[in-house]
């Protein structure tokens, strides 16, 4: 029989990816989310079942029958973190520690955590960090992932195989597109004004790693051999998609066809992190496919064909910002379960 996956976050920009992608695999899919992005990022298919569910009081019926969890769910980014952080601690830390709690209660053989290269923090300029590095959050966002790692990893058992993978800033193309991430809102502002748009001072380190890739390693781990991944954590990107913002910014430049310039905006910014990813390499054999020159280009073609946009939703802190202001718009106008 077909395994069942539980994707959280499943309508997200890593999920909309995801989902397909195992469904091609011939797994079956529970896809969870609020669907704040809209349902139709998700095709039908016959072994996917949608359920529009909160992970803060997910019905634990939901873990029966399932193989393994992919816990994508998240309140995305910095700014969407600082903006609620109450939200952000409940969703990327609680609700993840409950569901992995849940999963091993069910008889689920794995689990999968989605954290993030951020919770590395500043760092110096000649310093490369690696899974056994101090962690240095300076984010709500990061903050979260690192209570979140903390809280799952003591989990790990012979029965319930546990992997944490600490993600790389994603870029590239997806169904729920974002251009609030740096190489997708850099080649967004190529690609409309000719200005690529970029933060103070442009040392900051970042490391980087394609969606497509990312989500390869999700669908690898699922079958990898479970003694060299539980309880392990992953850096999950590449050597060469280490950047300074600048010379990222430069190598978008040299890219897209067409004349463009950098504007800098805002004040220096201080997380700046250069990740190694040698475990992931040697351990499970995987490699990044993907360059940021290459994904750049992917984005600015799918940007001249239409097919994608530039739209409200696109822009989470400004999405969930106008879903706020028509809840309270809503609240105020509802009678008896009607406007009008």
């Amino acid at each position: 029989m077909a395994k069942t996956i539980m994707v959280t976050g499943a309508g997200g920009y890593i999920g909309s990816v995801l989902v397909p992608k195992l469904l091609d695999l011939g797994y079956k899919v529970k896809a969870i989310d609020r669907f704040f992005f809209g349902e139709e990022k998700l095709q039908l298919h016959p072994n996917l079942m949608i359920i529009k569910d909160d992970t803060r009081w997910l019905d634990p019926n939901h873990f029966a029958a399932v193989d393994a969890v992919i816990d994508l769910v998240a309140i995305s980014n910095d700014p969407s973190g600082e903006l609620f952080q109450e939200a952000t601690y409940q969703v990327n830390h609680i609700s993840r520690v409950n569901s992995a709690i849940q999963a091993q209660k069910y008889g689920v053989g794995r689990y999968i955590l989605p954290s993030s290269c951020s919770i590395y923090g500043f760092r110096g300029a000649d310093e490369i960090v690696d899974e056994s590095s101090e962690t240095n959050p300076l984010t709500t966002y990061a903050k979260a992932n690192e209570k979140a790692e903390q809280g799952i990893l003591p989990l790990a058992s012979d029965d319930f195989v546990v992997t944490v993978i600490r993600q790389a800033t994603v870029y590239g193309v997806s169904p729920r597109m974002r251009f609030d991430l740096a190489i997708n809102g850099m080649v967004y502002g190529a690609w409309d004004k000719g200005v690529i748009p970029l933060m103070r001072d442009g040392n900051q380190w970042r490391p980087m790693v394609h969606v497509q890739d990312t989500t390869d390693l999700m669908c690898l781990l699922i079958e990898a051999d479970s003694n060299i991944i539980n309880g392990e954590i992953f850096n999950v990107g590449s050597d060469e998609n280490n950047y300074k913002l600048g010379d990222l910014a430069e190598e978008i430049v040299r890219a897209i066809p067409k004349e463009i310039t950098i504007e800098w905006y805002g004040d220096p910014d201080h997380r700046s992190y250069r990740v190694g990813f040698d475990k992931v390499e040697s351990v499970l054999g995987w490699k990044a496919q993907w360059t940021a020159t290459r994904g750049a280009l992917e984005i600015y073609e799918a940007l001249e064909s239409g097919s994608i946009q530039r739209t409200p939703e696109t822009i989470t802190l400004n999405w969930y910002t106008e879903l706020m202001k028509w809840h309270q718009i809503i609240n105020r106008l509802d009678y008896k379960g009607i406007i009008l």
